[in-house]
């Protein structure tokens, strides 16, 4: 069909060519090509429509009935918004409350409303309650609505046919999506960027349309739709079911969908009224044949309200293909620092990630995940090498930065003095493990001597005036503070005087053009530039291989920082994030960080989150939540405390002093200060030593009692107790077992006061509090990106996580030594549900290897009881335990098993010859760490090392994480000639072993 768009009132023609199935979109396609052509004459359109001409589609209206199935539970709602002010204009505030009946024991939610007639609506669902007293406003509030959840469809579109009569029924059956279902997963950016990005994309598919002409007396038109990602580009979707339309189940005689848009598939046909109910079921079409999808059939009926009549259209949103096994796919995990290739300087580089991402999809890995690659330069010693202490939420660690491709985005190389010089370092700094310091003083020395000589000619470039333009909000700061604690040789703002305050007007100052610093200024900018590019390059690599890269998203940032300096009204600077006391550590742990305000941060919308993770999605398509638990409730600490065991829930409701009154507790200074006897004194002190130290430290409080003196009274004065440098060992032991003793003293308290509140104590736990508090954040975060979520669950773990956990579609982590059922000492990763990590070891905790061989006993249980071992246990962990431990993970339901690239290489006996200890990342125990970890072999001889690489293809195949075509790319050559004894078994543990 060939309409003259713009033949109205004689203006100049513009043709196009439409189906003319499709009539409907003239109108939109009318207005757009005016628009575009002769502006002028919308208003002109706009006129004419007023004084009284008007469209056809302006005379009807429509009747929408919109059902979908949920079980609520009492006082929730499910609210309906959608386009137009009639439906609330997509604004939960202003959505419409549905009502609900039962249909047998499903509980259906419906709405009924007129609407004037346009070729389509859009609107979603939620779950929501309303809004009391004790709600604070936060970004899941709207109006007088709370929305705990809203459908995992997100925005739907009902197509409305041209021709439909004034008060015409379309009735809309919809089917909840929750954010769990394993294909609603699949809508992030690792599967639709990377997983599954290879498939063609529909984005404008066509579908024949019966319902533009009116049905017959009788009957309806029936739009089906479903969806599924996993379809391989020749399968197709078919519909079959208990009536003639439909084939009668009768496998040659399905019906054909049409795939509209990817991955929704549609289907319409006419049907008589008389034919309902009906059962029908979908199906895929495979090379191999037909596939049904699982479950009892789906049933289409009528509606069943009393007021509501027979539709002339009825849509039936079906969700998704009912599959009986979802996508799984396995990963390798390790820090960038800790790669080694024929390149790279003295630390793993960003273009490293470029070897393992080819190492990872010869063997059918398809997941690199890495630790955070925040800049930490916060101290200047190897401490920085801690890397979840942020300097910056934005900027990238210099250490990650390929000096050899500085000047590849001029199509230069090096100068002869500057490659030799970096051939000499790479040689000399080409150690067993990072030396953080040497590496680090080495990069920025040689990266100044490029930037001296070619910076210039980058920072003209328009690729910089482009990155710059759209990441100055941040990188303005960054570069203002990294001046400045170079110039106070300090990290701490607060003693920085006039500058202690990261307003506009200091980062003005001190970034201006042509300002007296602008050079140092400049230097920053070009570093965090190639930095930038050098890892956006390895992303987009690690894409076009299909591997997904997963970042690491740290739950706090450093006192120190960028972020404290620019925004502190986002942190409670005088509180520390920790860990409550529990088995692996008795006095809990005090991390440093600052806690948040989420008050404030709720205010804007978690701004301040959602822009650190749209940058964090520049780089990644998935990450790790660091510590998930502190979304829901962060242990808080006292600024003025070394350890954690005096800190407390936040958010929690503390017991209030007129509870405790009115339950017989009046002596409440009792149980808040701490309590110390003469008789505790020489306990902790022995007697001869008793009597200096209560003189010393304390002031007597009654008889037999004393009270700290004031200049003691916190643990950070009690660790700030003096000791000189040359105090000989008896000195030193005696003033640490006194500190260890004032200590415990200070901590012997039953209660703790609010520092906000001098009418509430701590502690309670809040089950309901903390569900709350994580729903009011975390999906602020999801909707930040189209990431793929997982969060670091471990630890001591509420009752109320799991569910909101599953409730969210957050991917939790689980680790085989680190049971999570009482009683049990390992996990089964048998048991492992499929919103899972499933992981035998990670950088928390010791590799495989090195756990096994620290406690023997503990080894022959595992032996035994895990690994179904017969025979002795081996006394150290051969690739034949490995192997057995790996395809247990990999056997396993979880989305995703994830492995230490330590226990993938500990498969061959050629790369176990270092120390098990050696290989550990990180010891929590140790509060400063030096995290220098690095692979003792180049990813070049991975590579090359085409035996480890078919075991590993091998181990994924049988489990069914990989296809069999991984082990053609993983194929080692023809063997040759034998030559005795091989580097790594292969076969079972012995016949019984359980894998």
């Amino acid at each position: 069909m060939v309409i003259d768009c713009l033949n109205w009132k004689s203006k100049e023609p513009t043709v196009t060519c439409l189906p003319p199935e499709n009539p409907w979109k003239l109108l939109e396609l009318r207005r757009k090509l005016i628009n575009a052509c002769q502006p002028n004459l919308l208003q002109e359109l706009s006129d004419e429509m007023a004084s009284g001409a008007r469209e056809p589609w302006q005379q009807a209206s429509v009747t929408l009935h919109f059902s979908v199935s949920y079980p609520t539970q009492w006082g929730q709602s499910i609210l309906l918004s959608g386009s137009g002010a009639l439906l609330g204009s997509l604004q939960w505030s202003q959505a419409r409350q549905m009502s609900c009946h039962h249909e047998k024991d499903v509980l259906v939610w419906e709405a009924t409303i007129l609407l004037p007639w346009k070729p389509y609506y859009t609107y979603k669902y939620a779950l929501a309650r309303q809004k009391d007293d004790e709600v604070a406003p936060g970004a899941n509030v709207h109006g007088n609505w709370v929305i705990e959840k809203e459908d995992a469809a997100g925005e739907r579109t009902v197509w409305l046919p041209e021709g439909l009569q004034g008060g015409d029924l379309v009735e809309v059956c919809d089917t909840w999506v929750d954010k769990a279902h394993p294909a609603a997963l699949m809508a992030s950016a690792a599967f639709t960027k990377v997983l599954f990005a290879h498939k063609p994309q529909i984005r404008n598919g066509h579908m024949t349309s019966l319902a533009l002409v009116a049905p017959a007396p009788g009957e309806t038109v029936l739009r089906l739709a479903v969806a599924d990602f996993q379809l391989d580009a020749a399968e197709v979707l078919l519909v079959t079911g208990g009536i003639s339309q439909l084939g009668n189940w009768q496998p040659d005689q399905m019906l054909r969908l049409t795939e509209t848009h990817t991955p929704f598939w549609e289907a319409e046909l006419r049907v008589p009224y008389s034919c309902f109910p009906f059962t029908y079921k979908y199906a895929i079409q495979t090379a191999d044949g037909l596939v049904l999808e699982v479950g009892e059939p789906r049933l289409a009926s009528l509606p069943s309200s009393a007021s509501v009549g027979a539709p002339t259209v009825m849509v039936r949103h079906d969700g998704y293909f009912r599959r009986d096994r979802h996508w799984r796919g396995a990963g390798v995990a390790v820090p960038v620092f800790s790669l080694r290739t024929n390149e790279s300087v003295g630390v793993g580089e960003f273009l490293d990630l470029i070897p393992l991402v080819d190492l990872a999809d010869k063997c059918g890995l398809r997941m690199i995940q890495v630790l955070p690659v925040n800049d930490t330069c916060v101290y200047g010693t190897w401490w920085d090498s801690y890397p979840y202490s942020t300097l910056s939420v934005h900027a990238l660690h210099p250490q990650y930065l390929a000096l050899r491709e500085l000047l590849a985005e001029e199509g230069q190389q090096l100068p002869h003095d500057l490659a030799a010089e970096l051939h000499k370092a790479r040689r000399d700094l080409d150690g067993p493990e990072v030396d953080y310091e040497a590496t680090l003083a080495f990069k920025n020395a040689f990266v100044k001597k490029v930037y001296d000589r070619y910076g210039k000619g980058t920072l003209q470039s328009s690729g910089f005036q482009t990155w710059f333009a759209a990441n100055s909000y941040w990188l303005r700061p960054y570069a203002a503070f990294c001046f400045l604690r170079d110039i106070f040789q300090t990290s701490e703002h607060w003693r920085w005087g006039c500058m202690s305050a990261g307003t506009e007007e200091v980062v003005e100052r001190l970034t201006r053009p042509g300002g007296e610093f602008y050079g140092r200024i400049l230097m920053t900018y070009y570093v965090q530039y190639h930095l930038h590019r050098q890892l956006l390059r390895a992303s987009e690599y690690a894409a076009s291989r299909r591997v997904v890269l997963k970042g690491d998203l740290p739950i706090g940032v450093d006192k120190r920082s960028v972020d404290c300096w620019t925004f502190p009204r986002l942190f409670r600077m005088d509180k520390s994030t920790g860990a409550p006391p529990d088995a692996f550590s008795p006095t809990g742990q005090n991390w440093g960080f600052p806690t948040y305000n989420w008050e404030v941060m709720a205010a804007d919308g978690y701004d301040w989150w959602r822009s650190r993770l749209r940058h964090l999605a520049q780089y990644f398509t998935a990450y790790r939540i660091d510590h998930v638990l502190g979304f829901f409730r962060i242990w808080e600490v006292p600024g003025d405390c070394v350890t954690g065991l005096l800190g407390y829930f936040r958010p929690s409701r503390p017991l209030t002093r007129s509870e405790l009154e009115q339950r017989g507790v009046w002596d409440i200074d009792r149980l808040t200060r701490p309590y110390i006897t003469e008789a505790l004194v020489r306990q902790l002190f022995g007697a001869e030593r008793a009597e200096v130290v209560s003189a010393t430290y304390m002031l007597e409080d009654g008889k037999g009692k004393y009270r700290l003196r004031p200049a003691y009274s916190s643990e950070a004065a009690i660790a700030a107790i003096p000791l000189r440098e040359d105090s000989p060992d008896w000195l030193v032991r005696e003033v640490e077992e006194t500190r260890a003793g004032l200590i415990k003293l200070r901590q012997n308290v039953v209660l703790l006061p609010d520092p906000e509140d001098p009418d509430a104590f701590h502690p309670r736990r809040q089950e309901d509090v903390w569900r709350s508090s994580a729903l009011s954040k975390l999906p602020a975060l999801q909707a930040a990106s189209d990431m793929l979520v997982c969060g670091e669950d471990l630890g001591f773990v509420p009752a109320c996580v799991p569910p909101v956990m599953k409730e969210l579609g957050l991917i939790g982590l689980r680790i085989q030594r680190m049971a999570t059922e009482p009683g049990k000492e390992f996990n089964n990763p048998g048991t492992y549900t499929y919103l899972t990590v499933a992981s035998p070891s990670c950088h928390d905790v010791t590799p495989l290897r090195a756990w096994y061989e620290s406690d023997p006993d503990r080894a022959e249980r595992f032996y035994y009881h895990q690994l179904g071992g017969c025979g002795p246990p081996p006394p150290v962990c051969t690739p034949d335990v490995v192997r057995a431990v790996l395809q247990q993970h990999i056997n396993c339901g979880s989305m995703l098993a994830v492995f230490p690239i330590q226990d993938l290489t500990a498969l061959s006996l050629q790369y176990t010859t270092r120390p098990a200890s050696a290989e550990v990342i990180n010891d929590p125990t140790v509060s400063k760490h030096y995290w220098r970890f690095r692979i003792h072999v180049t990813l070049e001889t991975l590579l090359a090392d085409s035996d480890w690489l078919s075991t590993i293809a091998e181990m994924l195949v049988l489990g069914e994480r990989a296809p069999p075509s991984a082990l053609l790319v993983a194929a080692p050559p023809p063997p040759p000639p034998p030559t005795g004894i091989g580097t790594r078994m292969t076969r079972p543990i012995c016949t019984t072993i359980m894998l």
